[in-house]
């Protein structure tokens, strides 16, 4: 017998500052299972109360004073946990747990990269190419682990991934090199996209807008950030994913939006 299981992903771009739409989305949405990006916190001043007054007393977490930071807040136990440092540089960006049913969950946020796509100008860039490149080879070694990878990745890899693929083929995030970048990790481990699972392309489907439009919604000028991507063998398992849009307007809101995947595991 299966038994259902929601896990959802969000940059929430400091927890603390808007712990009250993470509740909201908690009471009105009530995933099994969350996971943060960008929490800016360090781990002694995390909210866990909030988070136990509302059922999820298994949390996971990997702070950093004002920067990065990631965690997992679990309903279910959380049997394992390990954080990865793929940048080689000690920022706060892997969280991975390991669940009773065997399902291990690894939640990311990759680096932006900085303005400028030339790794000699802009050692962010390198940085993020290497980054990439270090989660491609630890990814060659998960073939027999049932394993779920969702965060904020910084690539909209599609053409339908962005509000205009000519205007932003030169904007860091939508480049091509990034791109290669990109499919070279999903190929490491032969990851279903479960967003382009679910909506396939060319289905408008972004996750981001940015702070500086006055209207985000009448420019909606998004791209497709954070992604859910599962071993073969866990996304035969999904049963529907989700974005909430409707959250980019809430007050305080985080420039990226929660998205949604169901299991029966």
């Amino acid at each position: 017998m299966t038994a259902p299981l929601s896990i959802a992903s969000w940059n929430i771009n400091s927890v603390r500052f808007r712990m009250e739409i993470v509740e909201r989305f908690l009471r009105e949405i009530s995933p099994d299972i969350l996971c943060l990006q960008e929490t800016k916190v360090v781990n002694e001043d995390f909210p866990h109360a909030p988070f136990r007054a509302l059922g999820y007393n298994h949390i996971a977490i990997n702070g950093q004073r004002m920067h990065h930071g990631v965690a997992i807040l679990s309903r279910v136990p959380l049997v394992e946990d390990d954080r990865l440092d793929w940048q080689a540089n000690g920022e706060a960006r892997h969280i991975g747990v390991r669940l009773e049913n065997g399902l291990r969950l690894e939640n990311v946020y990759i680096p932006a990269g900085g303005d400028v796509p030339d790794r000699e100008v802009n050692p962010k860039f390198g940085q993020k190419l290497d980054f990439l490149e270090r989660m491609t080879r630890w990814s060659e070694g998960l073939a027999s682990i049932p394993t779920l990878l969702v965060g904020d990745f910084n690539v909209a890899p599609l053409e339908s991934d962005v509000w205009s693929h000519k205007a932003l083929l030169d904007v860091v995030s939508h480049t091509p090199i990034e791109i290669e970048a990109l499919a070279r990790l999903q190929a490491a481990n032969d990851w279903v996209d479960l967003g382009r699972h679910f909506a396939p392309a060319p289905e408008r489907l972004f996750t981001w807008w940015s702070y500086r439009a006055k209207d985000w919604a009448a420019s909606d000028r998004g791209r497709r950030l954070d992604h859910m991507w599962a071993s073969r063998d866990v996304a035969a398992k999904a049963t529907g994913h989700k974005v909430f849009e409707h959250c980019r307007s809430w007050l305080k809101p985080s420039d990226h939006i929660p998205i949604l995947t169901e299991f029966a595991l």
